[in-house]
């Protein structure tokens, strides 16, 4: 029983271990249908290699991946499973193939209704819920069998204990091994964004100053040399385009000292309401050129120490993003809503815009990357610099087609001695 034990936890780490050795560094190749395929293998497995008690019942681990599946993945992902799981069923044979469909069915109607509240929760409690469930659900696996078999006997009871026990407790170990790479891909994230930001950050102070001023002087003597008389119509038309490609210039490396350091004079220590409501009446007619309805709720109480300019920008480019991404769609609502929770500043920029994909997410931020074709992608950079410097952190949810929400977490600071 023990050896068999092992070989169905084992079967249960090919998944993780497949995803560790190929596609931890590039998680986004690792698509739905790939882990649905792993899951099947895993699932067959578990059927053909079961584990037999000395009192002549078996059982099985494949209800496992099939639930965590039907958690992490909703409908989309367990529905194929599902029918994977049954046709194996069926091939393998015996007396729990109707017990098997029936509740494999029950899992599959009920289990992913819950899929996007379990991906909401915190990482200690996805592991509980999982495990929790996996619990329950083996429960009532065990009490339709009491149904088949008539009776019940001292030997189905500890075939009972047995099958809660190690499903609660092998659901827990695999849901450790997964939040365990989420954290360590999400701790990696992290370090490479502050990598690229530090580097921004250096280039800007590094540079931008002196480029500025050689585009300023070349811009001065062409806008002079425009207003000659003795040009032609053409050479009029080169000094325009020079001019506006000097200008488009000298927007990048205003955007590239964005990232310098906070200036001392333009330190503040508040609650945010008055820049706030500063870029809000600065976005408005911009909003309303694109049809876009801007709401805004301020609730909070809490202030921290921030760099004026900086966190002015910082908003601005993103209530810009918000109002583009709507205007393909003809207008929509810009929502702005600020609160405070644990200490922290809460900022809530949502958009019924175009929404993105995941791999448009996890870029964002990412030096020259924009989904905007004409864009540079330094004023998502700079977002992300303006939080990075006010120790903060960014969760975007998006929808292709239904959205974006940035969820700016800004830890507050006592008043400053």
């Amino acid at each position: 029983m023990f050896e068999a034990l092992l070989l169905n936890f084992l079967f249960l780490l090919v998944p993780v271990v497949i995803y560790l050795l190929f596609f931890e560094n590039r998680p986004h190749s690792f698509n739905r249908w790939l882990l649905v395929l792993l899951s099947a293998i895993t699932m067959s497995l578990c059927m053909i290699l079961p584990i037999r008690l000395e009192t002549g019942f078996t059982f099985d681990l494949r209800y496992i991946p099939f639930i965590l599946v039907a958690l992490f993945g909703g409908y989309a992902n367990v529905l194929p499973l599902y029918a994977i799981l049954n046709i194996s069923r069926f091939y393998v044979g015996g007396e729990g193939v109707l017990p098997s469909f029936l509740f494999s069915t029950f899992v599959l109607l009920l289990v992913p209704l819950f899929s996007k509240r379990f991906i909401l929760l915190s990482p200690r409690k996805r592991i509980l819920a999982a495990s929790t469930a996996s619990f329950l659900m083996m429960a009532c696996y065990l009490i339709s069998l009491i149904f088949v078999i008539g009776h019940t006997d001292r030997q189905f009871w500890i075939l009972t204990l047995n099958a809660l026990a190690t499903y609660s407790i092998m659901t827990a170990i695999i849901m450790i091994l997964i939040e365990r790479i989420l954290a360590n891909i999400q701790k990696r994230d992290r370090m490479i964004q502050t990598e690229h930001l530090n580097v921004v950050s250096e280039l800007a102070a590094s540079v931008s100053h002196e480029i500025r001023n050689p585009l300023t002087v070349t811009s001065g003597f062409l806008q002079l040399l425009n207003q000659s008389n003795n040009l032609s119509t053409r050479e009029k038309e080169f000094i325009d385009l020079s001019l506006q490609e000097l200008q488009r210039a000298e927007q990048i490396v205003s955007d590239f000292l964005s990232f310098a350091k906070p200036q001392s004079a333009n330190m503040v220590y508040s609650n945010m309401q008055e820049e706030l409501e500063y870029t809000r009446n600065i976005i408005l007619p911009y909003a309303s050129i694109n049809e876009v309805e801007v709401q805004f709720r301020f609730n909070n109480k809490l202030k921290t120490s921030y760099d004026r300019n900086q966190v002015q920008q910082c908003l601005i480019n993103l209530y810009k993003n918000a109002i583009e991404a709507m205007k393909s769609k003809g207008g929509g609502v810009l929502s702005i809503d600020i609160s405070d929770k644990k200490q922290n500043i809460m900022i809530s920029i949502h958009d019924t815009g175009v929404g993105m994909t995941k791999e448009e997410i996890s870029r964002l931020g990412k030096p020259y990357y924009s989904t905007k074709s004409e864009g540079t992608g330094l004023g998502m950079l700079m977002v992300y610099s303006t939080v990075h410097k006010l120790k903060g952190s960014i969760e975007v949810q998006s929808e292709k087609g239904h959205g974006t929400t940035f969820l700016l977490t800004i830890p507050a600071e006592p008043l400053p001695s």
